[in-house]
């Protein structure tokens, strides 16, 4: 089912609720960013899920766009990498996805491009064809070559792409950060459940405004 968990006019005060109803459930670790060595993840923000005329839209996914704004400017700011993540199917290269999916997010389908909300004409564009953003990519080579040690993850969808990735980045040693009211999936129990998920064994938990505070 789908719902408008988030909305943009209270989506940091819903994402503080989402966090206090689930605390006693939670593993937390101190978090603080790794300046210079730290990278925003912005996980698939395309109009495929942002657009309402699309049978995937997120109906939270509006909300999230002024938080995934504020972190990529934040790291603009501070000169640290940023890296977009774009996904595109072909029959080739979709393996499961395309069994499990109705429709494949191909390259010739206008809805397939990230938001025009979010100025990408300085940043590295990664496409990926699977929910891990590491699998058959060159983003642990960027990682790499920038010796990034943290992730910062936001985006689109946070149970499926996010929490794949955030889980691949782990078992790469990478310390793994994820804004909960920078990301949304179709409803809250899908998004409670990521967020059980990654705090047990993979990921901090943060607010956008703890994460900008971090970074200033």
């Amino acid at each position: 089912m789908k719902e408008a968990y988030f909305t943009p006019d209270r989506v940091e005060e819903q994402a503080t609720q989402m966090l206090l109803g689930i605390e006693n459930s939670i593993r937390q670790h101190q978090m603080r960013i790794a300046k210079g060595r730290a990278a925003l993840l912005i996980v698939d923000m395309q109009d495929y899920f942002l657009q309402e005329s699309s049978h995937a839209f997120v109906p939270s996914a509006p909300a999230i766009i002024p938080a995934v704004k504020m972190l990529k400017q934040a790291f603009e700011t501070t000169q640290q990498q940023i890296i977009l993540t774009r996904h595109i199917n072909s029959p080739g290269d979709a393996g499961m996805m395309g069994r499990w999916w109705k429709e494949l997010i191909d390259r010739d389908n206008p809805l397939s491009r990230i938001t025009e909300c979010l100025n990408t004409d300085s940043d590295t564009i990664l496409e990926k064809t699977q929910y891990d953003a590491f699998h058959k990519t060159a983003l642990g080579n960027i990682l790499e070559t920038r010796k990034v040690r943290q992730l910062v993850i936001c985006g689109l969808i946070a149970n499926l792409c996010c929490e794949t990735t955030a889980r691949s980045a782990f078992v790469r040693g990478y310390e793994v950060v994820l804004a909960v009211d920078g990301t949304a999936t179709y409803n809250a129990d899908l998004h409670r459940a990521t967020l059980l998920n990654l705090a047990h064994g993979f990921a901090s938990l943060v607010l956008t405004k703890h994460l900008l505070a971090e970074l200033q």
